[in-house]
C-alpha cells in the first residue's frame, strides 16, 4: 500500500487472527497510544480483515441518531465500499485519511459500544452461505454499501443505513452469508425509499407548477419576477 505510514514507536496495536473481531475492536483501547491511533496505524495491523474491520470501525459511531459529522465519516466507508466491489484485495485510503488520528475517546467509545451492544452478533454469525460474503458476492455488496454510505451523507439519514453496512460488515467478517444478505436488504430498501421521496418531490413539484399554470395562472404571476 503506497500511501501506508508506518507505525510509530510507541504503537502497540496487533490484531491476533485468532480474535474474534469483537476481541479485536476493544484490543484497539488498551493498546492505542494516549493521544489514540492513526488510520495508517489501524490498517496496518489488520491485513486481511482491514476491510471488514474499517467499514465496521466506521460504521458503529454513525449509528448514533443526528451523528454530527457523520457526512464526514460516510467518506471512507464509501471509498472502502468502492474498493471491495473493484475486488481489490488491499485497503487503499489518501494519505489525509490515513495521517488522521482516532482520538482515544472516541477509540474508548467504540470499543465500549461494541463490547456492550455488539457481543450478540458474534454469538449469532458463524461461517455459512459463505458463497454470499465472499468472491463475486462481494463485489456486489461493495457497491450496494457505497450506495448506502451516500444516503448517510444526508442530513439526519444516517442510523438505518449504518445499521445495514454494520451487518454487511459482519458477515463479511464471518463469512455469513445470511448477516450479508440482511444488510444488503436493509440498505437496499433504504435506498430505493429515499429514491421515492426524491422522485415524489420532483414529480410532485413538476405536477404542481403544471396545476398552477393550467388551472390558476393569475396566481402564477405571484412567483413570476418583474422584467
Amino acid at each position: 500500500m503506497s500511501d501506508t505510514i508506518s507505525p510509530p514507536p510507541h504503537s502497540h496495536i496487533t490484531d491476533d487472527k485468532t480474535a474474534s473481531f469483537i476481541d479485536t475492536i476493544v484490543a484497539l483501547k488498551a493498546n492505542s497510544g494516549p493521544q489514540g491511533a492513526s488510520i495508517a496505524e489501524i490498517v496496518d495491523q489488520l491485513d486481511e480483515r482491514a476491510f471488514g474491520l474499517l467499514i465496521l470501525l466506521f460504521a458503529i459511531p454513525c449509528l448514533v441518531p443526528g451523528l454530527p459529522g457523520a457526512q464526514v465519516i460516510a467518506i471512507p466507508i464509501f471509498l472502502l465500499a468502492l474498493q471491495l466491489g473493484a475486488g481489490r484485495s488491499e485497503v487503499w485510503l489518501p494519505k489525509q485519511a490515513l495521517q488522521a488520528v482516532v482520538k482515544k475517546p472516541w477509540l474508548d467509545n467504540i470499543a465500549d459500544f461494541t463490547d456492550k451492544r455488539l457481543r450478540w452478533s458474534e454469538r449469532l454469525s458463524r461461517p455459512r452461505l459463505t458463497w454470499l460474503a465472499s468472491g463475486p458476492a462481494e463485489r456486489i455488496i461493495g457497491i450496494i454499501v457505497a450506495l448506502a454510505a451516500l444516503t448517510i451523507m444526508l442530513p439526519i439519514t444516517n442510523t438505518i443505513p449504518s445499521l445495514a453496512i454494520t451487518l454487511v460488515a459482519i458477515g463479511l467478517l464471518q463469512r455469513d452469508g445470511l448477516f450479508t444478505v440482511s444488510g444488503t436488504i436493509l440498505a437496499l430498501t433504504w435506498v430505493l425509499f429515499l429514491g421515492a421521496i426524491v422522485w415524489g418531490l420532483f414529480t410532485g413539484a413538476g405536477f404542481a407548477v403544471e396545476f398552477m399554470q393550467e388551472r390558476m395562472p393569475w396566481l402564477a404571476t405571484y412567483f413570476t419576477p418583474p422584467r
